[in-house]
């Protein structure tokens, strides 16, 4: 039998989700989750890591049309679990010499085992990431897919609908 979570050690918001605590979010505002999801404790989600819109990027004089309008760093559908010590990130790529990040997506019932690390573009509906598991930057794993425990999945792979990706990272 599971020890059963200090009372406290959750925090509910309006839509349902559960946060631990102890995890650490990092740039909530750029945070969205879609309601009765699950953040274990230790979990980590960088928010902090989004996408700065082009013009700003690139001409500080000319501000973009709508300041106050947040980027979205990572979306996490309804209904899903991260477990204990997972890292969710936005996927990044060097691109003539600038760093970007592009915005994570995870869809509906979606769980990520313990001590995954999640930083691919997307994450379907009904995915199962392993314990252990690694997702590279800008991989899309499609509805209904499973990654192992301890599998890595490389940058840019996109596994199809249906699929197991196995295989332990060395």
């Amino acid at each position: 039998m599971a020890p059963k979570a200090a009372k406290g050690e959750y925090i509910e918001t309006d839509t349902g989700n559960k946060i631990s605590r102890r995890s650490q979010i990092h740039g909530t505002q750029h945070i969205i989750l879609g309601g009765k999801t699950v953040i274990q404790a230790e979990a980590v989600i960088r928010g902090d890591l989004y996408r700065l819109s082009s013009t700003a990027a690139s001409d500080p004089t000319n501000p973009p049309a709508q300041p106050n309008t947040p980027s979205v760093a990572i979306n996490v559908g309804r209904y899903s679990y991260i477990s204990k010590s997972a890292v969710l990130r936005p996927p990044s790529r060097l691109h003539r010499g600038v760093h970007s990040y592009y915005p994570l997506k995870i869809g509906d019932h979606v769980f990520v085992g313990e001590a995954a690390v999640i930083e691919a573009a997307s994450l379907g509906n009904h995915v199962q990431v392993g314990a252990g598991a690694v997702v590279g930057s800008m991989a899309i794993i499609k509805d209904f897919a499973v990654v192992l425990e301890g599998a890595a999945v490389p940058p840019g792979m996109v596994v199809p609908s249906w699929c197991v990706v196995g295989g332990e990272a060395c």
